[in-house]
């Protein structure tokens, strides 16, 4: 990808669960860099999938993969039910409201998510974080509306809105047209998910909205206090000149 600020290729950030910082952020939620899945995150995130996996093969009963959540965890889910359960929980979250964040802030609402993901701990697939990184680089925004979080409970309500897209409901932002997820999918050569055990759970438990806004305004906050600082040093320069 070229830098829309330079017009200079920066190359691709490589995902596999690490800290990421504000520059790296930037970097890919400005379109100036591309992200994917580090090679060596690959096992870590088939060996978590395969738990997953065994847990749903034995009929072991485990919170958030064959059972409701919050107060409805003791109620058993049955085997041909666990995809409709996450498809559900997905549906049922994305209730934000207000304008739609800017796509600086899904950008990076999408690298901070598929970046967890790809530390091999949560139980999904590794199609679903593929999936999340190439949102990113044909710049298929999700639609997401500002208002609706619960803080240190989690962005349910806006990482519900970016899931939505996964599985092909939604809407997107894509060449510069807002529209159906479905149609922004079909139109960037990409295909929805099916979600299956555990990760609809997965992408909702997360406070990726809060890091990404708060991380962004953060950068924002120091550019701007180094120029205040570059600009009192030339006036004070300036009231030296004789």
């Amino acid at each position: 990808m070229v830098s829309m600020t330079t017009g200079i290729s920066l190359g691709v950030l490589e995902l596999d669960g690490r800290p990421l910082s504000l520059e790296q952020i930037n970097l890919v939620a400005n379109g100036s860099m591309d992200a994917a899945i580090a090679s060596a995150a690959r096992p870590r995130i088939a060996a978590s999938q395969a738990v997953v996996e065994r847990i749903v093969a034995s009929n072991e009963t485990a919170y958030g993969i064959n059972t409701g959540f919050g107060k409805m965890s003791d109620v058993r889910i049955g085997p041909g039910d666990l995809q409709q359960l996450q498809r559900n929980l997905v549906r049922s979250h994305a209730s934000g409201l207000g304008e739609p964040l800017e796509a600086a802030e899904v950008r990076a609402m999408l690298l901070l998510r598929a970046n967890v993901l790809a530390k091999g701990l949560s139980g999904v697939r590794y199609q679903l974080i593929e999936l999340l990184v190439a949102l990113l680089n044909p710049r298929v925004h999700p639609v997401i509306p500002a208002k609706g979080s619960v803080g240190a409970s989690g962005d349910l309500a806006p990482l519900a809105h970016l899931a939505l897209v996964l599985i092909g409901e939604g809407e997107v932002f894509f060449e510069g047209d807002r529209m159906p997820a479905q149609a922004g999918l079909a139109k960037a050569g990409l295909t929805p998910l099916v979600l299956e055990a555990k990760e609809g759970l997965a992408l909702l438990n997360g406070t990726q909205a809060m890091a990404a806004v708060g991380g962004l305004a953060m950068l924002r906050a120091l550019r701007l206090n180094y120029l205040f600082d570059l600009a009192g040093a030339m006036a004070l320069e300036s009231l030296l000149v004789t």
